[in-house]
Parts: structure tokens; sequence; C-alpha cells
């Protein structure tokens, strides 16, 4: 995608937008949103054309087809997404996540394990309820989908669904568009010639596309939008001229009436041609699903008033060329290159080809997204997420192992099936299945979150759900003929997700069933009854409470521990987006003179985790802020707010925000790239980076209001973090306890076991030296 700064962030409060912005990003959008939607004229005609009904002399044929796409692109695109969708955003982001996140905020169905209330208090957390409709039986509902735990699972599921569509989208739409492209070829050879050329011209452009993801499309990403206008313009003007230079009377067939004529006539087959027809509004879905980075109002006009003209356009172009040629000398030249003029149609081709990469190129960058906020939110196993742009925008990622994995899927798909016909099948399925979706959990939303009437969900769901599914049967129909490539590859995304999402959630339910107690603790005394040596000790665990059991397989096995430790808990919240002085929780375990504290930091689903530097950084000036703070009065107005967790009994958690955030913080920092200053009294530590050498100072204010026992405190940790800085993390070997069922062994021991040696580490874990690493082996009965 585009290197666009993510303006709908609403990190802060939202302020009018100018129109120059608007229009800037409007712009923008173009080449980012509209790529693949603006690319579907190249395969629409031919894929409703394919085999299920031909084109006579009587042009019902055509003009149905134009009158299905028309009221189509009108209904579903226009109405549905422009102007209901688009509205419902979690804080300024879109797609099927986001309409989850919604309902999980808004009633307590997420599945996420170690969720606390503390949560709640987070300012993209607090639940925005518009309208003020039925709320008894937005209540209702809520109390029900909150009792039932089988209905969150179906929830979650139906959510997952969506997602693996989307994944499969990712696999079929760099195929369909390429190959789409490339088809202009077959008029300048005979068939027998072009099958050879067509298909390694589209696979040698797919193998560089996904080659070239690794680099980030932030270095070309200024040339997606002139590309996409480009293509636009060309399509409508074309368009233009074929209306009024072949059948100015083709504005006949926007009447909804010519979709009855065609389906009398053709009856069985012209059902069937509907799954080539939905093929119209491929792409639609990204105009909510990259709403993050937009919005609402750039994406709205942009559409309106530059996408949807010229697509209409387009299409009543093609069809006012095929109503005056009847006879065409074979079945394949009825797709769009037949209607350029001949004169114009290799400069055509090129623009086709750049305009089909940009589309292509807007779903991985959208699939790699997708699946980074499904691993956040503890469905997906860890993958390597690399942040291709310099500025790390949050948009901006590349995902070695999906990459590589599209490319072969998408290569054995344009190589096995070596037609548009058996693709755009499959691709239909895929696009109808993710609408259908978004239409349940849209109207869910309307009720639980915006507070509407159940009977406007209702209709809602009955209007565009019958829409989508009549051609949702229509693609299913033809299963055999393609549609199962999604089916197949929706099934295998799902399983994996599944099988990882149960596996984490009895993963962490044996760590809380095991995690240490309070006492045991406090009877080990202030040295935790071994040897306390210099340094800090960072012990990673999932757990929000309590002490995990890892600790006390160390402690019990070494005679030496850290003289600071600190229970790191690093957790994904179902937000977009978690802002800087709510980053952390923190808090105090045991009395203050075993130095053991709690520091939980948590991300939304779409936030750049931080590198070692900066976030062991904001670690230890958020624990140095937490105890000058520890014992002020809350009303001071410090950036530190009290909050409160029933799971939570170890003692009082304070939200703190990371260093940049805080104005007036208990330990100053410097960084240096020439050495120290010999004018200040400090403790300093050196921090390795690369280039260039950094040195980070932590200083102590000379303060009089820090009394003696936290200045002896805050030196305590400064002197700690001198001496060096331990990362310990369980290595954990997860099995299926005794007496558990064939199916639960299964799955736990070869389907998640499988994954878990395959899957990346903590991604805490990857932040922070492999030589200052310690894992601790246990074995988890589950």
């Amino acid at each position: 995608m585009m290197d666009i700064e993510g303006r709908n962030r609403n990190l802060h409060p939202i302020k009018k937008e100018s129109w120059r912005s608007v229009m800037t990003l409007a712009y923008q959008s173009l080449g980012v949103v509209y790529g693949d939607l603006s690319t579907s004229p190249l395969y629409v005609y031919k894929s409703a054309f394919a085999e299920d009904i031909q084109h006579s002399e009587s042009n019902e044929e055509i003009f149905g087809v134009l009158s299905f796409v028309f009221w189509t692109l009108t209904l579903i695109p226009l109405l549905k997404y422009v102007f209901i969708v688009l509205r419902a955003d979690d804080n300024g982001e879109g797609g099927t996540f986001a309409l989850y996140t919604l309902l999980c905020r808004h009633a307590r169905v997420s599945t996420l394990p170690n969720g606390q209330l503390a949560d709640e208090e987070l300012y993209e957390y607090r639940n925005h309820e518009t309208g003020s409709g039925s709320r008894d039986i937005g209540l209702s509902l809520k109390s029900t989908l909150e009792k039932h735990q089988v209905l969150q699972k179906c929830l979650l599921v139906l959510a997952l669904i969506g997602t693996c569509m989307v994944i499969g989208d990712g696999v079929l739409t760099p195929a369909i568009s390429v190959f789409s492209a490339v088809s202009g070829l077959e008029l300048s050879m005979s068939k027998e010639h072009h099958q050879y050329v067509e298909v390694p011209f589209a696979c040698i452009i797919l193998v560089l596309l996904f080659c070239l993801q690794h680099y980030g499309s932030h270095r070309v990403g200024f040339l997606f939008a002139p590309i996409v206008i480009t293509w636009l313009l060309c399509i409508s003007t074309i368009g233009i001229y074929n209306i009024f230079h072949w059948n100015p009377q083709v504005f006949q067939a926007l009447s909804p009436y010519y979709m009855y004529k065609f389906l009398k006539k053709t009856q069985k087959g012209g059902w069937m041609s509907l799954g080539g027809i939905l093929l119209c509004i491929t792409g639609s879905e990204a105009m909510y699903a990259d709403l993050g980075h937009f919005s609402q109002l750039s994406i709205k006009m942009a559409f309106t008033f530059v996408v949807y003209p010229s697509l209409i356009l387009a299409y009543m172009g093609q069809a006012a060329y095929l109503s005056k040629h009847h006879i065409l000398e074979t079945d394949y030249r009825i797709g769009f290159y037949v209607s350029v003029p001949e004169k114009i149609r290799w400069p055509v081709l090129g623009i086709a080809i750049l305009a089909a990469v940009v589309g292509s190129q807007a779903i991985i960058t959208g699939t790699f997204s997708i699946i980074k906020q499904c691993s956040a939110l503890g469905c997906f196993p860890r993958v390597k997420i690399i942040h291709t742009s310099p500025t790390n925008k949050h948009g901006q990622i590349y995902i070695p192992e999906i990459n590589w994995t599209l490319m072969l899927l998408c290569l054995a798909v344009t190589v096995g099936f070596r037609n548009t016909k058996h693709i755009s099948n499959a691709a239909g399925l895929a696009v109808i299945t993710v609408m259908l979706v978004t239409t349940c959990l849209m109207s869910l939303v309307m009720v639980l979150c915006w507070r509407k009437s159940i009977f406007l969900a209702l209709g809602f769901m009955f209007f565009f759900g019958s829409i989508e599914i009549l051609y949702f049967s229509a693609s299913l129909i033809k299963f055999r003929e393609g549609a199962w490539v999604p089916v197949a590859l929706s099934c295998i995304f799902l399983v994996i997700m599944l099988v990882w999402h149960y596996g984490t959630i009895k993963k962490y339910e044996f760590d809380v069933q095991n995690k240490v107690s309070i006492n045991w603790l406090l009877s080990l005394g202030p040295t935790l009854g071994i040897m306390r040596v210099r340094g800090i000790g960072l012990i990673h665990t999932e757990l929000v409470s309590g002490i995990p059991a890892i600790f006390s397989h160390f402690v019990t096995n070494l005679p030496a521990f850290h003289q600071v430790v600190v229970f790191l808990c690093v957790k994904s919240v179902p937000v977009p987006h978690v802002r800087p002085e709510e980053r952390f929780l923190v808090g105090r375990i045991g009395p203050k003179e075993y130095r053991l504290y709690r520091c939980i930091a948590r991300y939304g689903y779409r936030d750049v985790n931080m590198d070692d530097v900066g976030f062991e950084k904001d670690l230890i000036c958020c624990i140095a802020e937490f105890i000058r703070t520890e014992q002020a009065d809350a009303t001071e107005g410090n950036g530190v707010n009290d909050v409160r967790d029933d799971a939570d009994n170890d003692g009082r958690m304070a939200v703190v925000g990371t260093a940049s955030s805080n104005l007036e913080g208990s330990v100053r920092m410097c960084e240096d790239e020439n050495g120290f200053s010999s004018e200040l009294q400090e403790i300093a530590v050196t921090v390795a980076s690369p280039r260039p050498r950094k040195r980070v100072r932590f200083v102590v204010p000379e303060s009089p209001r820090i009394n003696t026992s936290v200045r002896e405190e805050l030196k305590e940790l400064m002197e700690a973090r001198e001496a060096g800085l331990a990362f310990i993390r369980g290595h954990c070997y997860v099995k299926a306890k005794r007496g558990s069922s064939l199916m639960k062994r299964f799955v736990i021991n070869f389907g998640y076991d499988f994954l878990r040696r395959n899957s990346r580490g903590a991604t805490s874990a990857l932040s922070f030296p492999q030589a200052s690493t310690l894992e601790v082996g246990m074995v988890y009965q589950v």
C-alpha cells in the first residue's frame, strides 16, 4: 500500500477535515483502495458469457447482463458500503475484524483469555453508542450472547470464515487480474499459440510481484494513484466512444425490466451466469478494510464521483459494442479488449497490466494486515512481521511466510486452470462470502452498538442478504468448476486458526491453574530465599495476575536471582490502537523491599511494537514513574491513574505512559552520540543500537518532592539497569493430559504442537538480544 499516514486513527479528538486534505486523501485512495475494483471490466463479460448463456441478435442477454451489473454496483458498493457500512468504523479502522471487535466491546463475547476490566478504561475501548432505538432489545441480545458460549464461538467462527475468504481472495485476485490483463495478447495471435504465451507471461508477472513485496510499496506507492486514474480515464473514454459510435440506445438497459427479461429468457443458464456478473463488485470490501488509512469522506468521494461513473461507462461501452457484433469468430473474443479500438489496443494493454499489478498489490498487503490482526488476537500462529516503511507506518508490513505461500498458491491456480473461467468462479465465491459475513455482523452492530431497531437490522440483513445469497448460490453451483478452491483454502486456514486458538486458550488456562500464590512468595522473605545478584530479571508471562509457574520452577532450581524482578506481559487488546499515555499497567507484587514489579504492555491489533531500545527505555521509565507516584495523591495530576481489576489481587495497578508521553518524569533521559556529559550527576548505561551508537542516560532528578525511600528505590532500579537486563521466558511443551478424548489429543499433541514448533516466538522475546535471553523449559499438561 501507499505510504499513508493513517490520519483517521482517532488518537486525538476528531477535528474537522479541510477540503484540501479530503481531496488529497481521495486522490491517494484511488491507488490503494480501488485498484482491484477498477480492473473488473477486464473479465466480467467474459466470465458471464463463458458457457452458461450465449450472445444472440436480440441483445436481451447483453442488455440483461448490463442491467445486473449496473444495479449490483449501485446497491452493493454504493448503497451498502458507502452509505451504511463505512459508518461502522472501529475508531477509524475497518474490515471484518473491526466489526467483530466492536461487538466484543459492546458485549462481553471476546475470546481473549487475558482481558482485564482495566482495558475497558482505554480511550478507544469506550463505547460510543449512537441512536436511541430499541435499547431493551439490544440489552436482551447482549445478555443472550454473554450467557451462551456456543453463540460466542459461532460469532468467532463467522468472523474467521470471513477472514479466511479474504486470504483466499489474496490468492485468487492477483491470478485473475494479471491473467485477464495479459489476455489482450489473444487478439494478436491464434488461440493455439496464445495459450502457450499467456500463462508463462502471467506467471512471470506474478513472480516479480511477490518478489518485490519485501522492498515495500512506499518507494513506488506514489505511482499507484496515477496508474489507476489513467486506467479509469482510459476505460471511461473508450466506453463513451463505444456508446456514441455503436449504440446510443444502450442506456435503456439500465432499467431493471431488462433483468426480468434476461432471467425469463435464459432461466437456469442466466442464474448460473450470475457467478460471473458478481465479479463487477470484487474489491468493494477494500473500501471498508482500508478505512484506517484514509477517511470516510475521502473514500466516499473517490468512489461516488470517480470510480462509480467510470465503471458504469466502461460496462455500457462494452455492451454497446457487443450489441452490434453478434457473430464473434471465437468464444474467447468477447472479453474487454475486443471493444478497444485497434489503434490504441497495445497502449491499453500496458496500462491494464500496470493497473492489475496495483490491484494485486493492494489485496496482498491487505492479506498481510488481516493476518497480523488475527495473530494479535490469538487466532493465528505467530509470524515474522517486517515493517517496510522507514517511518514504521502501521499499514506498511511484510510477512515472508505468507508472501511465499500466497505466491505458490497463486501460481498453482494460474497454471492449473489456465483460463479465466475457473478462476472467476473461485474468486466470485470468495468475494460474495466475505460480503455475506459483513452483512451478518453489520446487522448485529446495528442492534448492539448503534441501538437501532431490530426491525431495521433485520431489514438490512434481509434486503442485502437476499441479493448476496442469490449470487452466492450461483457461485456455489459451480463448485466443481473452480469454486472449490476458496472453500478448500478457507477450510485449511480455518482449521489452523481454530487449532491455534484452542491451544492458546488451554495453555493460558494451565498457567492460571498453576500460578504461584502470593503466600508462597511472602514465605520466602525479602531475599526470596536465595542470593539476589545485581541486574534486572525480566520474566515474560501471559498472566495478568499472579506469579507464573516458571518463576517458582526457576528459583527452586537455581541459587540466585536478580535484585529487581519484573513480570512482563505483552498483550493485545481488542482496539486498533493504544495511546502512548495508556501503554503500560504497572504494579507491585509483595512488600516494597522485595523489588518485584508487574508490567503489562498493551498494544492494539494495528499497533507497531517498539524495538528493543525503545521498549527497554520505556519499561524502565514507566517503573520509575510508578515508584515516584505510588505514594502521591492521585489528584495531583501526574499523568498516572489508579485502576482496580478484580482479576488482579496482587496490589494496586497504575496506568503509566511511555517516556515520550510523560512531561514530568521520575527519571530524565538524554541521548548523546559522543559520550557522557561530566556536568551531570547521573547513573548512565550504554545501550547498543545500530549506527550511530547512542548512550541513553537515566538521571534521578534533584527534587524535594521525592522522599528518601523513593529515591533509594529509584537509585537501586538504575543500578540494576546499569548491571544489565536478562530476559527470561518459558519454553513450553504442550501435551494433552491423560484421559483426554482422541480428538483433543490429536489437536493438542499433533496440530497445536506442530504449529507452535513452526511459528515464531513471543513478540516481546524478539525485541531483546538472544545473548541476554534465558529459556525455562516446562511441560504443560492441558
